[in-house]
Formats: C-alpha cells, sequence, structure tokens
C-alpha cells in the first residue's frame, strides 16, 4: 500500500517498492522486512528495514536528490554532536520506476516528543541547549547556506500571505504584531554559524524524556543562529522556555528573530497542512498559540516597566 500522501506533486511510495529496490541493487538486505513508518517527515519517506535499518525515500521532486551532499556533512558533523544522529551506509540509484537517490541509514531508537505532554522539560530544555551549543562550536570550513538560515525578511511575503489566509482561525493583528517585532530586531552581526535549521518536533527523539537524537540534515548549514532557537515555541512550555533561553544565552535581538522565525513557520504550515496532515496542523497551531502568548507576555512586562519608569 504506498504512503498517505501530503503534497500534490507527491510520488507514490510503498514498501513494495522498496522491496524492489533493495533486491536489485543491495541484495545483502532483500531478504530483511520492510514496512512503513507511521511517523515520517512532510518531505521524505520512512521504511524500517529489520530490525536495526531504515531506508528514506523523498517524496517530492523540490526536495530530490540531495543525499549524497546530506550525508557528506551528517559524518563530518556527527563527531561534534552531544546525541546520536543518522548513520548513513549507502545510496541507491534512481530504478524501478523511482526517479531519485535514495538511502539506507541506521534506525535510531526513541520517540518524538510531543508539544504539551513533555515529562522532563526542564531537563529535555538543558539537553535541546547542549545540542544548540555544540552546533555553534563547529568550525569545519565552507558548509553550505542553511535552509532556514537567512534573513527573516525573506519570508515577510509568505508570512503575510499565511496571516491573511488564517483570518478567522487565529487573531490576525496578534500575529502581525508579533512578526511586525521580529523583522524590527537587529540582525545577527557575528560570522554564521553551524545550525540544524530544523528543530521540530518530528526530527528530535528522546528516551525516557531525554533528548536520545537528532536526525534529518536535509536543512544544515550555517546561517543566523537564531534559527535553531524554534524550537522553544514548537516545543516546550514557557518555564522550560526560558531554561533554555538562558544556557544558550540567546540575547534579546536573537530571541526575538528565533520567535518570528517559529511563528513564520507555523503560520505557513497551518493552512497547508490542515486538510492534508492534521497533526502537523496541530503542531503548527500550537507554535502559534505558544509564541502569541509568549509576546503577549513580553508586551506587558514592557508595559509595566514604562509605567514603572513613570512613576
Amino acid at each position: 500500500m504506498p504512503v498517505p500522501k501530503m503534497h500534490e506533486d507527491e510520488i507514490d511510495i510503498s514498501a513494495e517498492l522498496v522491496a524492489r529496490l533493495l533486491a536489485g541493487q543491495f541484495p545483502e538486505w532483500a531478504d530483511l522486512p520492510v514496512r512503513p513508518v507511521t511517523a515520517t517527515g512532510t518531505v521524505n519517506a520512512l521504511f524500517r528495514l529489520g530490525p536495526d535499518l531504515v531506508v528514506r525515500l523523498c517524496r517530492v521532486p523540490w526536495a530530490a536528490g540531495e543525499e549524497v551532499e546530506e550525508h557528506r556533512w551528517l559524518r563530518r558533523l556527527a563527531q561534534y554532536l552531544p546525541v546520536a544522529v543518522p548513520a548513513p551506509l549507502a545510496v541507491g540509484q534512481p530504478a524501478e520506476g523511482y526517479p531519485w537517490t535514495w538511502s539506507v541509514l541506521r534506525w535510531l531508537p526513541g520517540t518524538n516528543p510531543v508539544p504539551g505532554k513533555l515529562t522532563l522539560a526542564d531537563d529535555l530544555a538543558t539537553d535541546l541547549a547542549g545540542l544548540v551549543r555544540a552546533f555553534r562550536s563547529v568550525r569545519l570550513p565552507d558548509g553550505p547556506a542553511a535552509y532556514r538560515g537567512g534573513p527573516l525578511a525573506a519570508l515577510d511575503v509568505h508570512t503575510r500571505n499565511a496571516i491573511a489566509q488564517l483570518r478567522g482561525t487565529i487573531d490576525p493583528d496578534a500575529a502581525t504584531a508579533a512578526w511586525d517585532d521580529a523583522l524590527h530586531a537587529p540582525p545577527w552581526a557575528g560570522p554564521p554559524t553551524w545550525v540544524h535549521a530544523d528543530l521540530l518536533p518530528g526530527n528530535l527523539l528522546t528516551v525516557d524524556g531525554r533528548l536520545s537524537a537528532v536526525i534529518d540534515f536535509a536543512t544544515v548549514g550555517v546561517g543566523d543562529p537564531a534559527c535553531d532557537l524554534i524550537v522553544a515555541w514548537n516545543l516546550l512550555p514557557s518555564g522550560a522556555r526560558y531554561t533554555f533561553r538562558a544556557a544558550v544565552d540567546a540575547d534579546d535581538a536573537t530571541w526575538r528573530r528565533a520567535r518570528g522565525r517559529a511563528l513564520s513557520i507555523a503560520l505557513i504550515a497551518l493552512p497547508y497542512y490542515q486538510d492534508r496532515a492534521p497533526g502537523y496542523a496541530a503542531e503548527a497551531r500550537h507554535t502559534i498559540d505558544e509564541v502569541l502568548a509568549d509576546a503577549d507576555a513580553d508586551a506587558d512586562a514592557d508595559a509595566d516597566a514604562d509605567a514603572d519608569t513613570r512613576r
């Protein structure tokens, strides 16, 4: 049975297709059972291969053919990171009607953390901060530009269009105010830093409530370090959020840019996925709610500080 589709230009991918690809190119794995992974990404379909491996195949043409480059950086970055990352074993070639390269990796145990249901939120916040700091400390030269590492202004049109689409679903004035605040934050003035650039709950794995692995390095590269702080709103509750902020030592401008980026990602995702992938839509709505509540709390704090100054 094909994996359920999320995109109009998505191709059919099934366990039977994966089995044929393996039989033709990697016969050493051809006798292992193949079964789809329920929690796949928005771009890639995943299939368990026996107990220890996973096959990863791109769903859509606009993200295809990046395995070799992704694996190259993944192998070099692994030594710098404090948690497990995917170990690439092989890259398959187009065949059997599948048009792009695909990959076989080691399976990493763990479960995706669920916003609002964290058992050790402060500990997880500390773990995530350690991951972000580790990315910042990487000094590998000639890194590619991170997918989400550029200036927020590049997202302005798409973000405002999403706000307009969501009128009646969210508070458009509050969303616009939060977005404007992020746009007005001073830009990153330091050198680009290494970032994962897609720290969403689906790309994190936990064991017993603690961070055990980070997956999907398709977006990795160098850019504004604020883009790796989005996890403060897409996953962490308010108390743990400030544990995380203190641990990553985020200044006000970086924090505001990060909050705006988390908001933009969620605003654009919500109208796209609300009829295609309810789980992703729910995560987007959660992020929007967290960002707007956080921005409102900051506005109240600023108003109180102004009042105290005038007294």
